[in-house]
């Protein structure tokens, strides 16, 4: 029996052109794509999985440095939502038009953590270390703080050979858990681990604000930045360790 390959192809085109509802119905309940900052990857997962579970919608995180992100979105990545470490870059999104929502969801907090031993701003003027990590300030606004605090301290110029940046805030946290530096400054979130912790006062560096965009105007996507904004959310993020505005 032969069989009519361009009839079958017509008539499957037909189908759908018959029930767009059906195709927009599919893409309005299609995952949300969240890029997230790096430092706020690991709580964006458990609110993700919340939100599943009391609306049945999904989401997709991607996580990256906030620098990293806010290019990606620039040059069109198909995000629905930029959960940023900052103000800044959300921001120019919202002048340049690409911002549909934006609200603040998070204030974030810098520790020095060293793993073998204690942690003060002592430890950081008697330089009886190798290799002290940050997150790129140029990329990561958790990098930017740990610059603030050395540049108040007076550490900055002294400290440079010593200084190992990461892409993100996770690399410099990887960076002194591998054992290649031996004591750098991560997110206060990131406190769990054995060691020393100095959590650095928050007059020594800008408040770490961060915003989040909405990008694309979809009801899943819509439906998560409401939940980012809800008694139960930010319940969530407060016992991360995090303030919320």
């Amino acid at each position: 029996m032969q069989i009519n390959r361009r009839g079958m192809i017509m008539a499957g085109l037909a189908g759908v052109m018959a029930a767009p509802g059906l195709v927009a119905r599919a893409q309005s309940h299609a995952p949300a794509l969240v890029a997230v900052a790096t430092n706020f990857a690991r709580l964006a997962e458990t609110l993700a999985t919340d939100f599943e579970a009391q609306t049945g919608l999904r989401v997709t995180i991607a996580s990256g440095s906030t620098g990293q992100l806010y290019a990606q979105v620039i040059n069109g990545a198909p995000y629905d939502i930029f959960l940023a470490a900052d103000q800044a870059r959300p921001a120019k999104l919202e002048s340049a038009g690409l911002s549909l929502e934006r609200i603040a969801y998070a204030r974030g907090f810098i520790v020095l953590w060293h793993p073998m031993g204690a942690a003060s701003e002592a430890v950081l003027r008697g330089q009886g270390f190798n290799y002290l990590a940050i997150a790129n300030p140029a990329l990561a606004p958790y990098g930017r703080a740990a610059q603030e605090v050395l540049q108040a301290l007076g550490l900055w110029e002294e400290l440079r050979e010593k200084i190992v940046m990461g892409q993100n805030i996770g690399q410099a946290y990887a960076l002194v858990a591998s054992g290649n530096a031996e004591l750098g400054f991560i997110d206060a979130t990131r406190g769990q681990e054995p060691g020393g912790y100095w959590r650095v006062p928050a007059a020594l560096y800008s408040p770490i604000l961060q915003d989040a965009v909405l990008l694309k105007d979809r009801p899943v996507a819509r439906a998560f930045m409401g939940y980012l904004a809800s008694d139960a959310a930010r319940e969530t993020i407060t016992g991360a360790g995090y303030a919320v505005p």
